[in-house]
C-alpha cells in the first residue's frame, strides 16, 4: 500500500478546502461592505428630500442591491467544489480503509494456514520425542514485520498463501424477471473462495449490467473473471475454480471454440487471468455442490426486482409475482429451494396442493425448471395437518415395503426403515442385531423386531407368544382374528393378506409370491407345494340382478 500518496493527497484536499473557504469568507465580506455603502448612500440621497425622521431604508429596497449568498438566482460555485473535494476525500478513506480490511484478511489468512501447517507438523511428532522436546519445540508467526506496521509498510510476501491450494466456486445467472410491470434480463454473480478444507474464506455477490445478462453463458463467464479477480486481490498463487455449467467448461478448457465475440472475449479475459497464478485449473461440479454461491448469484437477482414501498408500518420491499403479477410483500414470497425462483404464498399453496392432491410431487412452477419443492419447507403456506400428512405419505413412499417397520406402541406408530432404527439402536443396546431389539427414533421406548410387540426382557418370542401377555396384546388379538377370517401372513414382510376371490397363488405389495393355503414360496411363476391352486367359490361369475320394484 502506498500509504505516503495517500497522505499526501489528503494534505492537498485540505489546503485546497482551506483556501477556498478562505476566498468565499472574503468575497462574502466584500458583499457585505458593498451593501453597507448603497444603505449609507441611499439614506444620504433621500435626507434632502424629506421632512420626516430619518429612517432605515425598506427591506425592498436593500435587497435590490445585495448579491452573492442573498440572490437566489445566483449560483454557488464555491460550494460546489466543495461538494466534489468532500467526495474525493471520502472516496480516498473509502479506499484506505478498504486496503486495511484486504490486508488484515490476508495476514488472518497466512497465520491459519501457518498454524494448520504446524498442528500437522506437531500430530506427526513421535511421542517420545514429544515428550522429550515438546515444551521447547515452537514455530512463531512472522511477517518479518511488526504488527504495528501492518498498515503503514508496503505490501507483505505472504509465503503461507501462494503456496497453499485454494477452491474459488463461482456462478453467473441471467434470467427474465418481472420489474415492476414489465419483463427484463437481469442478472447476478456469486462467488465464494475457501482453502483446502474447504472453509469459507471470502464470498460476494454482484449484480451484472444489461449487456453481461443477456445469456447464462456471459454471466457464468462474468462470474469465472470476477472469482479469479476476487482471488488475485488476496494474492493467491494456487487456485482452484469450479463451474457447473458443461458448455463454460468447454470454453475454458479450450476443448469448445466460442462463436459469439462477446462470449470469446470472456474466455480470452478468463485464460488471460489464469496465467497470473502459478497454478489455476478449472473443475467441472454438479449444481448441488456449488449451492451457496447459486444463492449468491440468486439474492443478487432479487436485489434488482424488488422495491421499496411506503406504507403505514413504514418502508417496505415488494416484488412481482411471475404467476399471478401482483405485488406482493417480500416476506410473503416463497423461494424454492435447489432453484431459488420465487413466487407469492396464495399462488405456491393452490400449485402444491393440486399436485398433492393429484398424488403427484410437486416441483418449481417455473417454465422448464425441475427443482422438487419439499414439502418440509412448505410450513409458512400449507395447513399443518395437510403438510404432517404429506410428509409422512412422502416418508412412506421412500422405504420399500419390505425395509418398513412400525413402531408397536399405539400412542407411537412411527415409520422407520430396518436399517435405520438398527443403527440408532445399537447406540443405546449391546448386541442390538443378534437379539432382535429394537429402540423407536420417537418415543424412545423398546420393542421385539421379530414380534413386533414392546420388548420382552429376558424371555424369548416364543415363550412371550405363549403367554398372559401377548393374549392380551393388539398382535395377539389380531392373530386371533386373523385366525378366524383364514387371513395369512407374508412371510416376507408379515404383511396380512385375505383372498376374497382368485386362486390361491397370492402376490404381496413386498414381491413376494407364496401359497395361500400352506404359505410356501411360489419360485418362477410355479408353486413349491401340492395345494390345489383354486377353489370354486373363489371364482366370480356374472349374475343376473333384478332391478327392484
Amino acid at each position: 500500500m502506498a500509504t505516503i500518496e495517500d497522505d499526501e493527497v489528503a494534505v492537498i484536499l485540505e489546503e485546497q478546502r482551506e483556501e477556498i473557504m478562505a476566498a468565499k469568507a472574503l468575497a462574502s465580506d466584500h458583499d457585505l461592505a458593498f451593501n453597507l455603502q448603497m444603505q449609507e448612500a441611499l439614506a444620504a440621497s433621500r435626507a434632502p428630500h424629506t421632512s420626516s425622521p430619518e429612517s432605515p431604508p425598506a427591506a425592498a429596497d436593500v435587497t435590490t442591491f445585495t448579491g452573492g449568498d442573498a440572490n437566489a438566482d445566483e449560483f454557488d460555485f464555491t460550494d460546489l467544489i466543495l461538494q466534489d473535494i468532500a467526495r474525493v476525500d471520502q472516496e480516498r478513506r473509502d479506499r484506505e480503509f478498504g486496503e486495511q480490511e484486504m490486508n488484515r484478511l490476508k495476514v488472518d489468512l497466512d497465520r491459519r494456514i501457518h498454524d494448520q501447517k504446524f498442528a500437522k507438523e506437531i500430530m506427526s511428532i513421535p511421542d517420545s520425542d514429544w515428550s522429550r522436546d515438546g515444551d521447547y519445540f515452537q514455530k512463531p508467526y512472522s511477517l518479518g514485520a511488526s504488527s504495528s506496521s501492518v498498515v503503514k509498510v508496503a505490501p507483505f510476501s505472504f509465503s503461507a498463501i501462494g503456496a497453499e491450494s485454494f477452491r474459488v466456486y463461482c456462478k453467473g445467472l441471467a434470467s427474465e424477471e418481472m420489474i415492476g410491470d414489465t419483463r427484463a434480463m437481469v442478472g447476478g454473480v456469486g462467488v465464494a473462495i475457501c482453502d483446502s478444507a474447504n472453509n469459507l474464506i471470502w464470498e460476494v455477490k454482484k449484480v451484472l449490467g444489461a449487456e453481461e445478462s443477456k445469456s447464462s453463458e456471459i454471466a457464468e463467464l462474468e462470474a469465472i473473471v470476477h472469482g479469479l479477480d476476487e482471488a488475485l486481490t488476496f494474492d493467491l498463487g494456487r487456485v482452484t475454480f469450479f463451474i457447473d455449467d458443461f458448455k463454460v467448461y468447454n470454453y475454458v478448457t479450450g476443448r469448445v471454440e466460442p462463436r459469439q465475440s462477446v462470449v470469446a472475449t470472456l474466455v480470452n479475459q478468463v485464460s488471460l487471468l489464469q496465467k497470473k497464478f502459478s497454478y489455476c485449473q478449472p473443475f467441472l461440479l454438479t449444481r448441488k455442490d456449488v449451492k451457496f454461491v447459486f444463492k449468491l448469484a440468486r439474492d443478487a437477482i432479487v436485489s434488482q426486482i424488488k422495491w421499496p414501498e411506503e406504507t403505514s408500518d413504514g418502508k417496505s420491499f415488494k416484488e412481482t409475482c411471475v404467476i399471478c403479477y401482483e405485488g406482493i410483500t417480500v416476506d410473503k414470497m416463497f423461494s424454492v429451494d435447489g432453484c431459488f425462483h420465487r413466487f407469492c404464498f396464495s399462488c405456491m399453496k393452490q400449485h402444491v396442493e393440486v399436485k398433492l392432491l393429484g398424488g403427484q410431487t410437486a416441483s418449481c412452477p417455473s417454465d422448464g425448471c425441475k427443482s422438487e419443492v419439499k414439502m418440509e419447507c412448505c410450513a409458512k403456506f400449507l395447513d399443518p395437518k395437510l403438510l404432517e400428512v404429506m410428509i409422512q405419505r412422502k416418508k412412506e413412499g421412500s422405504i420399500s415395503v419390505s425395509d418398513k417397520v412400525y413402531c408397536p406402541y399405539p400412542k407411537c406408530s412411527e415409520l422407520m426403515a430396518k436399517a435405520e432404527v438398527l443403527e440408532y439402536t445399537k447406540q443405546y443396546f449391546v448386541r442390538a442385531e443378534q437379539s432382535g431389539a429394537r429402540k423407536c427414533m420417537k418415543c424412545r421406548q423398546f420393542f421385539c423386531m421379530q414380534c413386533k410387540v414392546p420388548w420382552h426382557y429376558n424371555i424369548t418370542c416364543d415363550e412371550f407368544s405363549r403367554s398372559k401377555t401377548y393374549q392380551n396384546a393388539g398382535d395377539g388379538m389380531l392373530k386371533s382374528l386373523a385366525q378366524s377370517k383364514r387371513w395369512r401372513a407374508c412371510v416376507k414382510c408379515n404383511n396380512m393378506v385375505e383372498l376374497v376371490w382368485g386362486c390361491y397363488h397370492i402376490t404381496c405389495r413386498c414381491g413376494y409370491e407364496f401359497c395361500y393355503t400352506c404359505g410356501a414360496e411360489w419360485k418362477n411363476k410355479k408353486a413349491t407345494c401340492s395345494c390345489p391352486i383354486w377353489d370354486e367359490r373363489n371364482i366370480i361369475r356374472e349374475r343376473n340382478v333384478n332391478p327392484r320394484r
